[in-house]
């Protein structure tokens, strides 16, 4: 007899897998992309001084652009827009490694995160298929969160504005008419602007959006030389000679002090009305050092000029300071002391943490005494004509909020005195002295700078180089002796736009992100709620 069984379906298979089974296949894809991100991140400081390739400034974004406009959701995009700025202070800032050493990097990753929000901006507006409205949104929105991004990175406190990608058309008075209405900040949303209407042409594949790209290009790339060729040139009024003393490397701060003075006793018979000497160049206190200062009364009554001389000394108080001061035959006329202190140059910021990184680089071993106020220096010329001087010290040249004060306070000329000798040989001194040149521009003021070593150099109230001692770079030679220039003086009281308006550019960038931002996370918001309904979701705007 035989048994009936039922038939028996086959067992359900089940497989399991591990939590990244799933995404394996992408993950080459992701690193590949965010590696190109961060060599992407490079291209651009090609366009900065030393290199100095300005034009490349103009399209040198678009490979990371197109990065972060492909990635596969706006989370990635804002992970490559942090490499591609990790990429941009590893390259644009190498020349720190001397200096903070292994905390490079760490810098690079914190500062880099800032643009992250570059990133998810770019995918957001223009991730494919695009329309000519969204073309018109970014054209708008993304610069506006580029500057953000560097008005943010130019808080003192997170290190200042260094590398802004609008001091890469330094060397061009045209562009740099832009200062003049906007500070730096408008130079940098032209830059980015049209590296953003590149990208658009290049990818959109309708005609309406590539004919809105192209369009704003043309009109970004003139407008720079339509204000050039409009407006009238700050009013002159009289000219000043100032003599610029660059001793060279000197290491003994007591041969520094006597190649400075030597330098500058070969200027006797000269119709000098002003003579700079760079940052560091005496260690001495003046107010307790009679000998010193007997030595710079003594230069200033034989050559018919005041000094502004450059003192680095442990003052009365115990504490070491950096300081211009103005000294004239009768002796020390005034003094300004440096603010905006060099970090891990010349402080470490939360010592107590970071401290240890003096151990392994040539950070400061003790913070420096910052300066709690501007003020003009009240100088003179051998005629004893009024002459007052913005004299700021080294770094302070990367800050446009400070040259913008000594003009609005009266300086008629814009006095940078510097020492790059830790630098030397590498770009931070072709980079420094670019800086002048875009102060200059922003102020409508002549702007000198004096250096001990690298480059010491004079710019007109355009911006225009007048002449330079010495040569900066991997080849420099940081030339020695005195360099002499009739500086042409805008009339008292002239201000340019930006002089009167300020930081309007980068506060309205900040208004304009702050929108964008509100937007995406309503749209975000709308979307979440359509999915929990059951309903398919608006497509991005």
């Amino acid at each position: 007899m035989s048994r009936r069984t039922a038939p028996t379906s086959p067992a359900p298979t089940t497989t399991t897998t591990t939590p990244t089974e799933g995404r394996e296949p992408h993950a080459p894809h992701r690193y590949r992309g965010r590696i190109g991100a961060l060599a992407a991140g490079a291209v651009p400081v090609l366009a900065f001084p030393e290199p100095g390739q300005a034009w490349l400034a103009w399209i040198a974004l678009v490979p990371g652009l197109l990065l972060m406009q492909r990635a596969p959701s706006g989370r990635e995009a804002a992970v490559r827009g942090w490499w591609f700025g990790a990429g941009f202070i590893l390259a644009a800032m190498s020349w720190l490694v001397p200096s903070i050493g292994p905390g490079l990097p760490v810098l690079a990753v914190l500062l880099g995160a800032l643009q992250s929000g570059v990133g998810y901006t770019v995918h957001r507006l223009l991730h494919p298929r695009l329309s000519a409205r969204r073309a018109l949104l970014a054209l708008l929105v993304v610069p506006a969160v580029w500057v953000t991004t560097e008005y943010a990175r130019s808080w003192p406190a997170l290190g200042g504005p260094w590398a802004l990608l609008g001091a890469t058309q330094w060397r061009h008075p045209a562009i740099l008419a832009l200062a003049s209405a906007g500070g730096i900040w408008l130079v940098s949303a032209a830059v980015a602007a049209v590296n953003t209407g590149v990208l658009i042409a290049l990818t959109a594949v309708h005609r309406r959006p590539r004919a809105v790209a192209a369009g704003s290009v043309v009109l970004v790339l003139a407008s720079g030389p339509l204000l050039f060729a409009l407006r009238e040139a700050p009013a002159r009024d009289g000219a000043a000679t100032v003599a610029l003393v660059q001793p060279g490397i000197v290491e003994d701060p007591k041969a520094r002090f006597e190649a400075s003075a030597r330098i500058t006793a070969g200027l006797v018979g000269q119709p000098v009305d002003l003579v700079v000497w760079g940052e560091s160049s005496t260690t001495a206190d003046l107010d307790r050092d009679p000998a010193a200062l007997d030595t710079l009364r003594g230069l200033a009554a034989t050559t018919g000029a005041e000094v502004v001389a450059g003192e680095d000394a442990r003052k009365a108080d115990g504490r070491i300071s950096k300081d211009a001061v103005l000294v004239s035959p009768a002796g020390v006329v005034d003094r300004y002391r440096k603010i905006r202190l060099v970090p891990f140059g010349e402080y470490i910021p939360l010592r107590p943490a970071l401290g240890w990184i003096a151990g392994v680089s040539r950070a400061a071993g003790e913070n420096r005494a910052p300066g709690t106020s501007f003020h003009v220096l009240p100088a003179t010329d051998r005629a004893g004509v009024p002459l007052p001087v913005g004299a700021l010290i080294c770094f302070e040249s990367a800050f446009p909020d400070m040259a913008r004060t000594a003009a609005r306070d009266g300086a008629r000329v814009l006095v940078y005195q510097s020492s790059t000798s830790t630098f030397q040989r590498t770009w931070a001194p072709e980079q420094h002295v670019s800086l002048a040149a875009i102060r200059a521009a922003e102020t409508g003021r002549p702007a000198v700078q004096g250096s001990l070593t690298g480059v010491s150099a004079a710019f007109d109230a355009q911006g225009r180089e007048l002449a330079r001692l010495g040569t900066g770079g991997t080849g420099g030679t940081g030339g020695t002796g005195a360099l002499s220039v009739r500086l042409p003086l805008t009339a008292p009281g002239t201000l340019t736009w930006y002089d009167r308006i300020g930081d309007v550019v980068p506060l309205g960038a900040l208004l304009v992100t702050a929108g964008a931002a509100l937007v995406a996370v309503a749209g975000w918001r709308r979307s979440r709620v359509a999915r929990r309904a059951g309903q398919p979701s608006a497509p991005a705007a």
